[in-house]
C-alpha cells in the first residue's frame, strides 16, 4: 500500500507545467508537505488494520498466579517390604536350583543360595528354623517415622489460552501452561510418591520447570452438516471440570466430573447438542475416547524383550450434561479405562533407598555421592486390569451470590492377577526367587498379585461458597474410601490431589476480590489419610496404622495426617 501511495505522489509531481505555474514555489512545496504528511498518516493505519488483521487469526488470553504454601507432614512412615512365596523359594533351594550343599546340611560357600544367607543372617535363621512357608510379608530392615515440614515453599504458574476461527463452524484452541517452584527447574523429582512422578498425564499440574508445556489443543468442528452433533479432536480439556472451577475462582474449565477425572490425556470428543429434542436447556450428550498409555513406540519394542507384557490403554465412556441453565448444572459420567499398566512412562529421580534393598553392588558406589541421584526414564511392565468409573454432579449457583454443590462418585477395578514391582490392581505383588541371566546372584522378581483386584471404592465431595466482604468464604471436605481409584492426580495441590485421597480432606479458603482480573486467595487443607496408595491403582491400600505399628509395610512413605496453608495472588489478562 505504501508503494502505490508514493507512486501517487510521483504522478502528481509529473504533472503539465501549466498546472504547476499557476503556483509559487513556495506554495508548492507547503502542498508537498501536507500530501507527505497525510500519506504518512494513512500508512500507519493501513499497517496498523493489516497487522491486526494478522493478529486476529489466533487470540490470546491467560493468567498468572504466585503461591506460597506451607507444607507440614505427620508421622511420615517408611516401612518398605515385599510379599514372597517362600513355598517356591524353600522348593528351589531343595532341589539345588541355588547351589549344592556340603555334608553339615549347609550350602556350599560362594554358591548364590550361601551368599544370600550370608547377607541376610535373620534370613536364614528363620529359613533354617523352618519358619517361613507360603506366602509372607519379608520387611526389610531400616524403618522409620518422623514428621516432614517445608515451612514456605514458592510456585509459579503461567497459562497462556489460544483461540483461532478456523471457519464459521470450526475453532481451535490451546493452553500452553509453566508451573515451577521458585529456584528449580531440574524437571524432575526424587521418586518418594506417586505426586513426585513426571509424566504425560500429570505435567500439567507436576511442578516441572520454566518451560512451558502443551496442557491442551484441539480444533471443533459444530454443527456437522446442518445437524447438533460436534466433533472434537486433540489434547483434551479434561481438568479443572465441574465443581472444582469454585475453589478455582474461574468458569468451568474442563468438560469431565473433577471429581473424577483431572488427568491430562489425548483423544476423540463426539457430541449432540439435545437442548431442540428435549427442551431441556443445555443438554449435551458426549462420547469420549482417549489414549493413556502408548505401549510399544519409543518402548525398545525391536528388541522384542519378552519380560514387557504392556498394551496401549485406551479410555471411553460418556458424559451426559443434564442440565445447564446457568443456576443449575448436573452431570453424569460413565468412564472404562482398558488394559491399564502397573504405571506409566516417565522419569525419576532414583532414590537412593532403593538401592540398598535392590542393588547393593550399586549401593556401595552410591553412598560415596550422597548427595546424587541419577535420573531414569521408568516404564511399565505388565498389564494389571481394566478400571470402572462413575460420577453425579450437581452445583446451583443462587440469586443471592451463594454457589454450592455436592458429588458422589464410584470406581469398580477388575484386576487380572498380574503385577509388576509395586504390585497389581489394588494388591500387593508376590515375589519369587530365582538366578540371574549369569547365574550368579538370587534375585527376586514380582510373579503374580496376591488378591483378585476386583474391588469398589466410592467417595463423596461437597461444598459451599459464601459472599464476603470484599469478595467470597468458601468451605469444602472430601471423603474416599479405602479402594477408591480416580484419575485426579493433575490436581495441582502441593500435597498431593485432594480428591484422590483415601481418607478425610478438609478445605477453607478466603477469596478477596481485587478486580474483576485479579484476586487474593488465602486458605488451608487437611489431610486425614486412612490408607496408603492415594491416587494410584497400583498396590494394595493399608491402613496407615498398621504401617506404623509394623503390620503392614509400604514401598513409599506412608503419610497419617498433613496440613497445607497457602497465600496466592491471581491476575488474569
Amino acid at each position: 500500500m505504501r508503494k502505490l501511495l508514493v507512486l501517487l505522489l510521483m504522478t502528481l509531481l509529473a504533472a503539465p507545467a501549466t498546472v504547476l505555474a499557476a503556483s509559487s514555489v513556495e506554495e508548492l512545496q507547503k502542498q508537498i508537505q501536507d500530501l507527505n504528511q497525510e500519506l504518512s498518516d494513512v500508512s500507519k493505519r493501513v499497517d496498523k488494520n493489516e497487522k491486526h488483521t494478522a493478529l486476529d487469526r489466533i487470540q490470546f488470553s491467560g493468567d498468572f498466579r504466585t503461591k506460597a504454601d506451607t507444607l507440614h507432614y505427620q508421622d511420615v512412615t517408611f516401612r518398605p517390604g515385599i510379599q514372597v512365596d517362600f513355598n517356591d523359594f524353600g522348593a528351589k533351594a531343595m532341589s539345588g536350583a541355588f547351589g549344592g550343599f556340603g555334608s553339615n546340611g549347609q550350602p556350599l560357600p560362594g554358591t548364590p543360595l550361601a551368599n544370600m544367607m550370608a547377607a541376610n543372617p535373620q534370613l536364614a535363621q528363620a529359613f533354617g528354623a523352618g519358619l517361613l512357608h507360603g506366602v509372607m510379608p519379608y520387611p526389610f530392615p531400616g524403618a522409620q517415622t518422623s514428621d516432614v515440614n517445608n515451612d514456605i515453599i514458592y510456585t509459579t504458574r503461567l497459562r497462556l489460552n489460544m483461540k483461532a476461527k478456523v471457519y464459521d463452524n470450526v475453532n481451535f484452541t490451546g493452553r500452553l501452561t509453566m508451573y515451577k517452584n521458585w529456584g528449580d527447574s531440574t524437571g524432575v523429582k526424587v521418586f518418594d510418591s506417586w505426586n513426585s512422578y513426571t509424566m504425560d498425564g500429570t505435567d500439567g499440574g507436576n511442578t516441572t520447570g520454566d518451560w512451558l508445556r502443551v496442557e491442551r489443543a484441539y480444533f471443533d468442528w459444530s454443527e456437522i452438516g446442518g445437524s447438533n452433533f460436534y466433533l472434537s479432536i486433540g489434547r483434551r480439556p479434561s481438568t479443572y471440570g465441574p465443581p472444582s472451577q469454585f475453589r478455582e475462582n474461574e468458569p468451568r474449565g474442563g468438560t469431565p466430573s473433577g471429581h473424577m477425572v483431572h488427568f491430562n490425556f489425548d483423544g476423540i470428543t463426539t457430541g449432540y447438542k439435545m437442548e431442540e429434542l428435549t427442551g431441556v436447556e443445555g443438554q449435551v450428550l458426549r462420547f469420549c475416547y482417549g489414549q493413556g498409555f502408548e505401549s510399544e513406540w519409543g518402548n525398545g519394542e525391536l528388541f522384542n524383550d519378552n519380560s514387557i507384557n504392556t498394551k496401549d490403554t485406551h479410555l471411553g465412556g460418556f458424559d451426559f450434561d443434564v442440565l445447564n441453565d446457568g443456576t443449575n448444572f448436573l452431570q453424569a459420567i460413565l468412564f472404562r479405562a482398558i488394559d491399564v499398566n502397573d504405571g506409566f512412562k516417565g522419569l525419576i529421580a532414583f532414590p537412593t533407598q532403593y538401592a540398598a534393598y535392590f542393588a547393593p553392588a550399586m549401593y556401595q558406589d552410591l553412598q560415596k555421592f550422597p548427595n546424587f541421584n541419577f535420573v531414569t526414564r521408568v516404564q511399565p511392565s505388565t498389564v494389571i486390569g481394566d478400571i470402572n468409573l462413575a460420577a453425579i454432579t450437581f452445583n446451583r449457583e443462587e440469586m443471592n451470590g451463594i454457589n454450592w454443590f455436592t458429588s458422589v462418585a464410584a470406581t469398580k477395578t477388575e484386576g487380572n492377577g498380574k503385577a509388576g514391582m509395586f504390585g497389581g490392581m489394588l494388591t500387593d505383588a508376590v515375589f519369587q526367587a530365582q538366578l540371574n541371566s549369569d547365574g550368579s546372584e538370587i534375585i527376586m522378581k514380582p510373579a503374580y498379585a496376591d488378591g483378585d483386584g476386583n474391588e469398589t471404592g466410592y467417595s463423596v465431595y461437597a461444598g459451599i461458597q459464601i459472599p464476603a466482604p470484599l469478595g467470597k468464604v468458601g468451605l469444602e471436605y472430601n471423603y474416599g474410601s479405602k479402594y477408591w481409584t480416580p484419575f485426579t492426580q493433575a490436581q495441582d495441590d502441593m500435597i498431593g490431589s485432594k480428591l484422590a485421597t483415601r481418607g478425610h480432606v478438609g478445605e477453607a479458603y478466603y477469596i478477596f476480590d481485587i478486580n474483576p482480573n485479579m484476586f487474593i486467595k488465602l486458605g488451608g487443607l487437611y489431610y486425614d489419610y486412612l490408607y496408603t496408595g492415594s491416587g494410584s491403582p497400583v498396590g494394595a491400600p493399608h491402613k496407615i496404622g498398621d504401617v506404623k505399628d509394623g503390620k503392614a509395610f509400604s514401598m513409599l512413605p506412608a503419610v497419617d495426617s498433613a496440613w497445607d496453608g497457602y497465600a496466592s495472588l491471581t491476575v488474569k489478562f
